[in-house]
């Protein structure tokens, strides 16, 4: 009795099916592999995934009202470009004002499209869409199609994403983790986290109830275009180089990452722990793959594969869930 409970309650909950999924899958991995599960190892994947992992954060509060956005490696190329060049000119040195001005840059993309979304009435994945091509273009339009070099860059910045606090916690990790506490709260136990949930699930009834739907929509779309700020200060650190194509494609993994944590593409529904592990998940299959001598032409494949059945088990889950609630409520 005790046993078939336990199961039951196991398979009722995205997060605790996704978390029994990717164990099965460490500990495949580590078989093969012999190396995977050691601390290195994992240290070395959040460092590499950490930019990945923060992007989640804010796709999950544009997929939670319902929306999308696909220009968020454009956001990071430029916003990490042009502070890349600042830096080159020597127009500032700390490393603090290089996070703060590429994450103003990245809010300042993100609020126009907030604006068009929001005031323009323009469908997210159009608006996006265009901006994604705006962005890059600018991006390599003030770069001159030139990358920004190493030793362009001063020693601390470059330092800082190889640099571990206190001797323990990469920073670049640490940021991720902080970023995640942050949400996680704003999420779970503010009036804000509220009201995004409250738009995604029924636009109408959340205009009705007093919300502004329109600010929340410019909020969430500056949100994700500060995070992706930060993440391109995070990404020339960590390669101490810019160029005019990072984070190409990188929307992909992101939303993927969103999707298999369990946000509904509709809006409405998701969780910070859900887009975590959903995040390690896209980590864990990149770090993997090579590990076990998967050849790069078959790891976009694999890939995808994995992320299907995790999608189609979250879906699964979701429906277990819908079928309890209903019983629920019958009784």
């Amino acid at each position: 009795m005790e046993k078939k409970f336990s199961l039951k309650k196991l398979t009722s909950s995205r997060e605790m099916s996704l978390l029994l999924v990717l164990v099965i899958l460490c500990v495949f991995v580590q078989i093969r592999s012999g190396s995977f599960l050691k601390v290195s190892t994992w240290m070395d994947m959040f460092q590499n995934y950490a930019v990945t992992m923060i992007l989640a954060l804010g796709m999950m509060c544009v997929l939670l009202i319902g929306g999308i956005d696909i220009s968020i490696g454009s956001t990071l190329a430029l916003a990490g470009m042009s502070t890349s060049l600042m830096l080159r000119d020597g127009l500032f040195e700390s490393t603090f004002i290089a996070f703060v001005v590429s994450a103003v840059i990245g809010i300042l993309c993100g609020l126009v499209i907030g604006l068009i979304i929001s005031k323009g009435k323009v469908l997210p994945i159009i608006a996006t869409l265009g901006f994604m091509n705006i962005y890059r273009g600018i991006t390599y339009l003030v770069s001159d199609s030139r990358w920004v070099a190493a030793y362009e860059f001063p020693d601390s910045f470059k330092a800082f994403a190889q640099t571990k606090a206190f001797g323990v916690l990469n920073n670049l990790i640490i940021i991720m983790i902080v970023c995640y506490v942050i949400f996680f709260f704003m999420m779970k136990w503010t009036k804000l986290g509220r009201k995004i949930y409250a738009v995604g699930s029924n636009a109408e009834a959340a205009e009705v109830s007093g919300i502004k739907i329109d600010n929340i929509k410019l909020f969430v779309y500056g949100l994700m275009g500060g995070l992706a700020g930060i993440a391109g200060a995070m990404w020339v650190s960590l390669y101490a180089s810019a160029q005019g194509d990072m984070g190409t494609s990188i929307e992909m993994d992101v939303i993927a990452a969103c999707v298999i944590g369990g946000v509904s593409l509709n809006g409405g529904k998701g969780s910070v722990a859900g887009v975590f592990l959903g995040s390690l998940t896209i980590a864990i299959i990149g770090k993997a793959l090579p590990l076990i001598g998967v050849s790069q032409f078959w790891q976009s494949g694999i890939k995808g594969v994995i992320i299907i059945i995790a999608v189609i088990l979250n879906v699964l889950t979701q429906r277990a869930m819908d079928r309890n609630n209903l019983k629920r409520r019958e009784m």
